[in-house]
């Protein structure tokens, strides 16, 4: 692989000597004080980050028509200020795990979904997406004894990627980087452990997908965890961990029946759009905790005939 150009190196290296110092800022703070310093953080990033801002209004009025403008730039705003605050509890690690419990509620009929989908024997694909604070759902889910892995791209750059394997191991999530070799064998593999196993399907990435209906419009979504539960028999739970008015947050959970009488091709689709409502209605449900700021309709299907189309090929190979 070509080394990245000088510039490109020094960039990537500021970057990660920033992330740092936040780090070590943010660690030793209480989690309301970092939340709140998130929030300001959040609100400035909202009035500097101007090319940010502007995609986060663009997919607001493709997602939100009816709502007036003024309407969609609170809902920016809010969603910017969401995000800063929960960077910074992310970051907050040591407080964070002596309170995870008591600031994440997980009721008990929320739990008993996930205890019976284990309690079938082939492992849990767990879909979620970028909203609340997914980085939380997880840590919450692992800190009760749930055997979980996630699914996740690297960073451009390693010492960011290890960062975040590094603070996910402490909370007990182990990360399969879609870059790694043999990935999809351990995808496969901790299914058939019966272990849970975690994948974030909201964005348009690079990867095998599907087009299928979100907000009304046709886009490109990730179709890994369908192949993945139609292949192994896997149970599929959805989930969220989305912020209460109080500040706190409250798990959710669903189960996902698998579609049945359809070939494989057809089947994978159906779920991949079950799915895809599903992460929805949870934005729909706080839309102010979503990412706004991805492009999440950037790639778009030849002609945009049917929900039918697709982008590549399964990505689960054959055993």
């Amino acid at each position: 692989m070509d080394r990245p150009p000088l510039a490109k190196r020094l960039k990537r290296f500021l970057r990660y000597l920033l992330v740092r110092a936040a780090l070590a800022l943010v660690h030793p703070l209480p989690l309301g004080l970092a939340g709140w310093l998130g929030v300001r953080f959040g609100a400035l990033a909202f009035l500097l980050a101007g090319g940010e801002r502007r995609k986060a209004l663009k997919s607001l009025a493709r997602a939100f028509p009816e709502k007036s403008e003024a309407e969609r730039l609170t809902l920016a705003r809010a969603a910017f200020r969401h995000l800063g605050a929960a960077m910074f509890e992310v970051g907050c690690t040591a407080a964070l795990d002596r309170e995870l419990k008591q600031r994440v509620t997980w009721p008990e009929s929320e739990r008993r979904v996930l205890e019976e989908a284990l309690a079938r024997g082939k492992g849990v694909v767990f879909v979620s997406g970028h909203v609340g604070n997914w980085e939380l759902l997880a840590r919450r889910v692992a800190s009760e004894g749930f055997p979980c892995q996630s699914i996740a791209k690297e960073t451009s750059d390693p010492r960011l990627t290890a960062l975040v394997a590094r603070f996910r191991q402490r909370g007990g999530v182990r990360s399969i980087w879609r870059g790694q070799e043999g990935a999809a064998r351990h995808m496969l593999r901790a299914l058939k452990g019966g272990e849970i196993l975690g994948l974030l399907i909201d964005q348009d990435t690079k990867v095998q997908s599907f087009f299928v209906p979100f907000f009304g419009e046709l886009a490109a979504t990730p179709r890994a965890a369908a192949d993945l539960a139609l292949r192994t028999g896997a149970a599929v739970v959805v989930g969220f961990c989305q912020r209460q008015e109080a500040g706190d947050y409250l798990l959710t959970m669903r189960d996902v029946p698998l579609p049945s009488g359809e070939d494989r091709e057809e089947a994978a689709l159906a779920l991949t759009a079950a799915l895809s409502r599903h992460i929805e209605e949870a934005i729909r449900r706080t839309p102010e905790q979503w990412v706004w700021m991805h492009q999440r309709w950037k790639t778009r299907p030849s002609g945009e005939p049917s929900t039918l189309a697709s982008r590549g090929s399964a990505p689960v190979p054959a055993r």
